[in-house]
């Protein structure tokens, strides 16, 4: 597989590593390509980098993925060559992927028409105006329409990739990564761009933040609110806050994300049965583990396990 990311006079040097953060040495190394594609041969990034590309925008053409991490402003028609080289893209069935304001550069390419997409949150409602035809989710991290991904803004575009990598490589693998870039693997596209998520500043805070570390690795454990509570020294309400704060959700929601990575890590390595597959990921049974992966994907374990043996 091939993946195209392509830079533009004014790139911003971090929405260009995130790709490269995570399709990086071992997706290589398994005999994929990620190519770097310029406008030119010499890019000045913002900061006042300067950036050499190893490849012409025209080798996006050969990419089954092609990338454009933001775009230097939303205001700023997007250069007919980069919305060519999308347009291609598309036509050939390539996937096609817009991180933070890159989405701008789709729904110009015309790519974007009666699809659901996303962007930085502060640009959502300029996204909507310029273009009616979108169907803008602003509050979504990413969106996944297929042969067109969309994500919102900087960090959103980390969870976006391993998105993409997950499809390409497989969950496990894609977890694997997170784990590398320490970043969390739970974080899916539905997720709201606008929580309050500081880093622990209080003992209580760290407290919680490290109950939801073991919780995480351990997500067999069903313990209440009161539990917590004890555990952390505050109270019922106190924790539920926090939690929310650094998770965008419920317990009850986060534990059900955390049980339903552990079933695909589980299933993944090939083991059988639901009925064990379930209380080893803290579910109570198989039919409780299907509702619960219908609920977050769509479909159930077996389905899901046949589309990763499929990527």
């Amino acid at each position: 597989m091939r993946i195209a990311i392509i830079a533009y006079q004014g790139v911003s040097p971090f929405m260009l590593s995130t790709p490269l953060a995570v399709f990086g040495e071992p997706f290589l190394a398994s005999g994929h390509e990620v190519m770097v594609c310029g406008e030119s041969s010499r890019i000045s990034a913002s900061g006042g980098l300067i950036i050499e590309t190893a490849h012409p925008l025209a080798a996006a053409a050969q990419a089954d993925v092609v990338i454009l991490p933001g775009w230097r402003d939303a205001g700023e028609a997007v250069s007919p060559g980069i919305l060519r080289q999308l347009r291609t893209a598309h036509e050939r069935d390539a996937i096609v992927v817009g991180l933070c304001l890159g989405a701008f550069g789709l729904a110009e390419a015309g790519l974007l028409d009666g699809r659901r997409a996303t962007t930085h949150w502060a640009r959502a409602a300029e996204l909507r105006a310029r273009y009616p035809a979108v169907r803008i989710d602003p509050e979504a991290i990413y969106v996944d329409d297929g042969q067109v991904v969309t994500s919102a803004g900087i960090a959103a575009g980390l969870d976006c990739c391993l998105h993409l990598l997950a499809r390409v490589s497989g969950i496990a693998e894609a977890n694997r990564i997170a784990r590398q870039l320490v970043v969390a693997p739970q974080r899916g596209g539905e997720q709201p761009q606008l929580i309050d998520r500081p880093a622990p500043a209080t003992s209580a805070e760290r407290r919680v933040a490290d109950i939801l570390e073991r919780l995480w690795a351990t997500p067999e454990q069903n313990p209440s609110l009161d539990e917590l509570a004890a555990r952390a020294g505050v109270s019922r309400r106190s924790v539920s806050r926090h939690v929310r704060a650094r998770t965008g959700g419920s317990l009850g929601g986060w534990l059900r994300r955390a049980r339903i990575a552990r079933a695909q890590d589980i299933l993944l390595r090939g083991e059988k049965g639901l009925e064990r597959i379930a209380v080893r990921s803290g579910f109570p049974d198989a039919p409780s583990l299907r509702k619960a992966f219908r609920g977050e994907l769509g479909m159930t374990p077996t389905q899901w396990l046949a589309r990763q043996r499929a990527g």
